[in-house]
């Protein structure tokens, strides 16, 4: 098969084009043959070892986690999916027998891992996965749409509908619109909770492009002081959630944003890890601040099924092809694009 792998760490022209034997699957597996790959920063981090993510390389490693497609083959005790149903996979694996695995809460699994970092992932033609992680794919979703859902969508279910539980009549701060996790947020707060929402981004053309994906409000943090234009489209109260994926850059503009009783829930540290934290304010004012890394299977059936209804849609900057893999890398590290990047396999 056809498949994009890399055998070291490094920039994008580790990343080659070439061929490697199709993956079999075991009783309980699915093989899947790709037509969509989204990129997340996982994959850039993963690529060049870094933030945890080295490898010990014991062969042509293949990247990606998002992945949709069709079914090819299955295994004997699979009865999930047939052969031709076109699936949604979810990236996260769990163990499936550990406490929470077993009573749903399956996020807290500490066998866990994601597709593309520990196993082979969607950069190629086929791709094996345990069936649990296969999802029936409606027909009004396509390939490109399905595969940038869940590493965006998934974080942002947990902290937005279960962990904060944002309400209709509050107000969230979406950090960073134009990242995939920024417009999956947006929507989510305001398509599907019903809140006001609050954006921040870079650029003219972005604060237009956030504004049509639905936030109210959209700060450009280049020329606009973030605390203080949220306290004043807020009219001194602050936001009642912060979705922060971005990390240490904007933590303290984004926690001094918060209001009494504020929910503040981290997915992401893009930009720095460690930040200072005044405890003094957080117990005076009540605040919660709390981690969330992906979410439940649940989650993603619930998630797929608003975007199959159209009250949420995947927001895709450019579709490459897969043996372009490297460039949509380039790009990704450039930090020019509003949404997801893709890679499609024909």
């Amino acid at each position: 098969m056809k498949a994009v792998y890399l055998t070291e760490h490094g920039g994008p022209e580790v990343l080659t084009y070439g061929d490697l034997p199709e993956p079999t699957p075991g009783p309980n597996d699915v093989k899947v043959r790709v037509r969509a790959c989204a990129l997340n920063r996982l994959d850039v981090f993963t690529r060049a070892g870094v933030r945890g993510t080295r490898i010990r390389f014991r062969g042509p490693h293949v990247l990606g986690g998002d992945i949709a497609g069709d079914v090819a083959e299955v295994g004997s005790e699979v009865t999930n999916v047939s052969v031709g149903d076109p699936v949604l996979l979810n990236p996260r694996v769990t163990c499936g027998q550990c406490q929470y695995c077993l009573s749903g809460e399956d996020e807290f699994c500490p066998r866990s891992s994601m597709l593309g970092a520990r196993s082979n992932g969607g950069y190629a033609e086929y791709v094996c996965v345990p069936a649990a992680n296969a999802l029936p794919l409606p027909e009004s979703v396509g390939y490109a749409q399905a595969a940038a859902l869940p590493t965006v969508y998934l974080p942002c279910w947990t902290i937005l509908m279960r962990r904060a539980a944002l309400k209709p009549w509050e107000t969230a701060l979406i950090l960073s619109a134009s990242s995939g996790v920024g417009t999956a947020g947006i929507q989510l707060a305001k398509n599907v909770i019903g809140a006001t929402v609050i954006t921040t981004t870079s650029t003219d053309e972005k604060v237009r492009m956030a504004r049509e994906l639905g936030a109210d409000e959209v700060i450009n943090y280049t020329n606009e002081d973030i605390a203080e234009r949220v306290k004043e489209i807020t009219g001194g109260r602050g936001v009642d959630v912060v979705l922060d994926h971005v990390g240490a850059d904007f933590w303290s503009a984004a926690t001094a944003s918060l209001a009494r009783g504020g929910r503040y829930g981290i997915c992401g540290v893009t930009t720095g890890y460690r930040a200072e934290l005044q405890m003094g304010a957080m117990f005076l004012n009540y605040h919660t601040v709390f981690g969330v890394f992906m979410g439940r299977k649940e989650d993603l059936r619930l998630i797929l099924d608003r975007a199959a209804r159209g009250v949420i849609r995947s927001v895709i900057h450019q579709e490459y092809p897969l043996e372009e893999a490297a460039q949509a890398h380039r790009d990704m590290e450039g930090l020019n694009f509003f949404g997801k990047l893709v890679l499609t396999v024909v």
